[in-house]
């Protein structure tokens, strides 16, 4: 911004292609009647649609649906973002703090966010690189040395991804489980597993691919799948908030292993 004068050209109001709500008469979404052009789209519909400016069709609708159910919808509240969800509902806040929180802390590093916009911007440098003339097996070493990762690969639990037969399986039923991303994938997963690297595919990878074949690209696969552990984090406030408050995964002081300073008289 370079002084006031950008101030001033908005001042009082807002240029945007988005949408703006008529009271009484209508509501225009990214250009088209929301009641009388869009009443028919699912709301994943509308989703996709709202972030992208392209109606999606019904087998895209089910793909996009697919993920979010299959690979996002745990109501394991162990799992970190659950746990600030549960967190909230042991502490009697409600039920939209419980999920904004939890889905704030849903921008990991390790899971959540961060890898899955690293993997699908993996595959798009590797593709890119390959349309260019390089070799994929010196393109997935360099990168190993470089990041010392693969996004999209390997699992610090196990290493089978239980998501990935599910939603490989839904991806064939429509018919896209053969685009160019998707094989590419499972040609970095060969790579990984025929050297001593021993990585398996992880559901970031799959789920990255199938978003890539289908024209997203990272910042819109990223908010896409902003709300997407929503599913399984409302469970799991439910359950702690019927509960006794304060009883959600309590811990001792005796297991508490402090190294610092000893307790002091005053």
């Amino acid at each position: 911004m370079q002084g006031p004068k950008y101030l001033f050209e908005n001042e009082d109001h807002w240029v945007t292609n988005m949408g703006a709500w008529f009271p009484g008469e209508r509501v225009v979404f990214r250009g088209k009647d929301l009641f009388k052009e869009l009443k028919d789209l699912p709301w994943m519909g509308l989703l996709l649609y709202g972030i992208t400016g392209r109606i999606p069709d019904e087998k895209q609708i089910r793909l996009f649906e697919g993920i979010w159910t299959l690979c996002t919808s745990y109501p394991d509240p162990r799992l970190w973002n659950n746990r600030v969800a549960a967190l909230a509902g042991t502490t009697r806040s409600t039920a939209a703090l419980a999920l904004s929180a939890g889905n704030a802390v849903s921008e990991a590093s390790i899971y959540g966010r961060r890898p899955d916009i690293r993997a699908i911007d993996f595959l798009f440098r590797i593709k890119g690189q390959l349309e260019s003339g390089a070799e994929i097996e010196e393109l997935v070493i360099k990168e190993l040395k470089k990041y010392k990762i693969i996004p999209g690969y390997g699992r610090p639990i196990t290493r089978k991804d239980e998501r990935i037969e599910p939603l490989l399986s839904l991806a064939e039923e429509i018919d896209f489980s053969h685009g160019p991303y998707v094989k590419l994938a499972f040609m970095i997963e060969e790579i990984l597993l025929q050297g001593r690297w021993r990585l398996y595919m992880n559901i970031a990878a799959l789920a990255a691919a199938l978003a890539a074949d289908q024209g997203l690209s990272p910042h819109e696969y990223y908010h896409y799948l902003v709300l997407c552990f929503s599913g399984g984090m409302l469970p799991c406030y439910l359950d702690a908030v019927r509960k006794p408050e304060g009883t959600f995964f309590p811990l001792s002081c005796d297991r508490i292993q402090y190294e610092g300073k000893p307790r002091r008289v005053w």
